[in-house]
């Protein structure tokens, strides 16, 4: 058994975090001792692993319980997991695009700007950005 503070250093994380993570439901300790205090098992370490893993790969923890929840239910299967993956890569995707579609546009407000000493009232970036509020609003 380990207490929260061994579980953090273990895998990376606050002993706020775990909290966080029961709070959640996506752990619970093994036990308490006497004086209230967390123990965690091994297991729970292998479930905060997981976690970790899979925030990397971008899952959410509202993803992660759902995740989770698929792996203790008898009547899933690997297809819900892999759906839960590529709905999780089509997200993903899309924002990638959208980060991309503002990149090129920051990318076309620099290009129009020299910088220098100008005042702002005679920034370009400024000017293009105020002028396509207004182009938005009509």
């Amino acid at each position: 058994m380990h207490t929260i503070g061994k579980v953090a250093m273990l895998v990376g994380v606050s002993p706020d975090t775990l909290r966080y993570y029961e709070k959640e439901h996506l752990i619970t300790p093994a036990s308490r001792t006497n004086a209230g205090y967390r123990l965690y098992d091994d297991q729970a370490v292998r479930r905060i692993r997981f976690i970790k893993t899979a925030q990397h790969c971008g899952f959410t923890l509202s993803d992660i319980h759902e995740l989770l929840t698929l792996k203790q239910a008898d009547s899933a299967c690997c297809e819900d997991v892999r759906s839960v993956a590529i709905e999780k890569k089509l997200r993903i995707e899309h924002k990638l695009r959208a980060l991309q579609a503002m990149s090129r546009a920051l990318d076309e407000l620099i290009q129009g700007c020299a910088g220098g000493e100008a005042t702002t009232d005679n920034c370009p970036i400024l000017a293009a950005l105020e002028n396509s509020l207004h182009e938005v609003s009509r």
